[in-house]
């Protein structure tokens, strides 16, 4: 008995040890990429700055306008990246809420009147879909950045279905854009990963979006598509 309690010891140990090493590397890693995000529009309010303090005066105002309008600019992406790293800090420390019970029709449809224009959103939900285990603030967080991403990628369609099974129920998220790279599919789901990095993107939406969802025991994955992209929500059932 002895032995087998010293063995079993012994596991639990190595796990542990596993999984502090795991979150020591993403610590590691997540730092170094949040340097690297601050460093870039820091260094060009910093650049301007100096232009404007050396050269201010010599400067026509068109000038002195376009290195203001930088300086705004790399400030608000600043300001939008300290929000996301809040979003995805909260995230990550997110525990499961106990008896949560969500109708998915409701909330999808709330979710898609709320970004409606330009982008067309179909939700085609049965009314009668069984309740999933998940709370209703962070499944509207995870389908407004999927809806969101859809939209920034120039996407002008979205249908939201799904499919029960015997202890969960998959959320579908299609569009008809221009899907994701085969060299992405591996890295999408990175904090800091993007592919609209000129554009502004930060790379933390899907992150923010998996996070909250695992937190609950549900998932966000990327469905294979010969078109566009499905991503579909792993959502756990409530059970009777």
């Amino acid at each position: 008995t002895a032995a087998v309690e010293i063995r079993t010891l012994y596991e639990d140990f190595g796990r542990m040890a596993e999984a502090v090493d795991r979150r020591s590397r993403y610590l590691r890693d997540f730092a170094a990429a949040v340097s690297h995000e601050f460093k870039t529009p820091l260094a060009g309010i910093q650049g301007a700055v100096e232009l404007l303090q050396d050269h201010g005066d010599d400067m026509e105002a068109e000038q002195r306008s376009r290195f203001l309008g930088n300086i705004d600019s790399d400030a608000r992406r600043l300001s939008d990246l300290v929000t996301r790293l809040l979003d995805l800090v909260r995230a990550d420390m997110a525990r499961p809420e106990a008896g949560a019970a969500v109708a998915l029709q409701p909330v999808a449809a709330r979710v898609a009147d709320a970004l409606k224009g330009d982008l067309a959103i179909t939700v085609d939900l049965p009314a009668d879909l069984p309740q999933v285990a998940v709370p209703g603030a962070s499944l509207e967080m995870a389908l407004t950045i999927l809806l969101e991403n859809s939209r920034q990628v120039g996407a002008s369609e979205v249908v939201i279905t799904t499919r029960i099974e015997a202890d969960q129920v998959r959320l579908f998220v299609t569009d008809n854009g221009p899907g994701v790279a085969a060299g992405d599919v591996e890295r999408i789901f990175e904090p800091f990963f993007t592919t609209r990095r000129s554009e502004g993107g930060a790379g933390l939406g899907l992150s923010i979006a998996r996070s909250l969802l695992r937190a609950n025991r549900a998932d966000l994955e990327l469905a294979t598509s010969a078109t566009g992209a499905i991503f579909q929500i792993v959502l756990p059932r409530v059970q009777a």
